[in-house]
């Protein structure tokens, strides 16, 4: 039976709408209206860290469909930095974009890359990588470094810690986030034509996780992300924190799980209600020859492709294996085998293959949702992944999905 749709969610600059929901799980298919046009979720956001997808041009990114991509602001405000931005208009400009841009606020860089940064309640102290001069990045200068680049979605300075620790640390980091997200609020200049996104904090304790969800409901930001995962935990451990973080959160706003991106992690957690992902995967893993397929990962470095002339995959529309009878470019394994490892090429043309497939799947995913045949969506998704044996199932995704009413070793007549 189909459950009665969330009331709409309006702001200044967003307008979200649940336009289908999964009789089963807790799939939803959304409508996300900003600035810069419409976002179908549920929805991949490919990375363009500084202003630039590695290996594509901003034209074949919007010719493969992509409505919202991802930006840093740490690395936007080392170069080209605030004043540059300020003079050409904002990142969509600087990279002629024309649909959607989510910033996140540079604080996991400060954690990720830098070897000294120290954190305090003023924000983060580091030195700069360019020429090791003393830097601080408070909530402030990260809401008006991202006004400056003029993104659809900014995201709050969170105090990030690596996702295993335990103890105080982790209580204070997230309660300093809750007090930061107010310092955010108050110095977002934009309101009217940027979102601002809370970050739920906590790691993998499930009580602070409540505490957060519970406390970042309260400032009623247009939209909430889960952070603090993708760092090393156990998949269940993952699947327990998104789970309980989804059941908390408001069913009328949109649901971003950060730094998301492999192909089983999304399906799942589109099962548990998250709308958007993220992550450098699909670019990163096509420069050491990987192309994603549904069949898993085909590593064509392998001597095993010099001789196949067969598409990258099978029966794939992106613009490197439809033929060109088809208006693709009839590239074959063999090919890219031969350019993998000495020419760039054949890492652009496997990330627009790549990138294609992480779209392709969320579009995939939300006809499903739509057509309220998500659950065996779903099955499917596995039964190709794994060649049908679900002896080879991961379990972690066996019991996450069971939680969300998905049996994928329900026997069928």
């Amino acid at each position: 039976m189909k459950r009665a749709l969330p009331p709409v969610s309006k702001t200044a600059a967003m307008t979200f709408e649940v336009v289908a929901q999964c009789s089963s799980s807790k799939a939803r298919a959304s409508n996300m209206t900003m600035p810069h046009g419409l976002v179908e979720t549920p929805m991949f956001m490919p990375v363009a860290t500084q202003a630039s997808l590695k290996g594509l041009t901003p034209e074949q990114l919007d010719d493969l469909g992509c409505k919202i991509c991802l930006n840093n602001t740490y690395h936007l405000g080392l170069k080209p930095g605030q004043e540059v931005l300020d003079t050409i208009g904002g990142a969509h400009k600087l990279q002629s974009w024309p649909h959607n841009i989510l910033t996140d606020s540079g604080g996991f860089q400060m954690v990720s890359l830098l070897k000294l940064a120290t954190i305090t309640e003023e924000g983060v102290r580091f030195l700069s990588p360019h020429d090791g001069s003393p830097m601080l990045l408070t909530p402030e200068h990260s809401i008006e470094l991202q006004n400056s680049i003029g993104s659809d979605i900014i995201m709050q300075l969170d105090d990030v810690v690596a996702t295993l620790t335990k103890g105080p640390r982790v209580e204070e980091a997230m309660y300093r986030s809750i007090r930061w997200l107010d310092r955010c609020i108050k110095a977002n200049k934009n309101p009217d034509k940027q979102n601002l996104f809370a970050i739920i904090q906590g790691c993998l304790d499930l009580d602070l996780r409540t505490i957060c969800c519970a406390e970042m409901q309260k400032r009623d930001t247009p939209g909430i992300a889960i952070g603090g995962l993708s760092g090393g935990e156990d998949k269940d451990q993952y699947c327990k924190v998104v789970n309980h973080c989804t059941n908390l959160l408001p069913r009328n706003k949109p649901i971003y799980c950060m730094g998301v991106g492999y192909a089983e992690d999304m399906i799942v957690s589109v099962a548990m209600g998250v709308d958007l992902f993220d992550c450098v995967y699909p670019t990163r893993t096509a420069r050491f020859g990987n192309a994603i397929t549904a069949e898993g990962i085909v590593n064509l470095r392998n001597k095993c492709y010099e001789a196949d002339f067969s598409p990258v995959e099978k029966g794939c529309k992106c613009p490197i294996c439809r033929s060109k009878e088809d208006g693709g470019m009839g590239i074959t394994r063999a090919f890219i085998h031969h350019l993998a490892a000495k020419e760039t090429t054949g890492a652009h043309l496997l990330t627009l293959h790549n990138v294609h497939y992480q779209l392709e799947l969320m579009r995939s995913a939300r006809r499903a949702i739509i057509d309220d045949r998500f659950p065996q969506f779903v099955k499917d998704f596995f039964s190709t992944l794994y060649a049908g044996d679900k002896s080879k199932y991961p379990q972690w995704a066996v019991e996450a999905l069971r939680e969300v009413n998905i049996d994928l070793l329900e026997k069928t007549d």
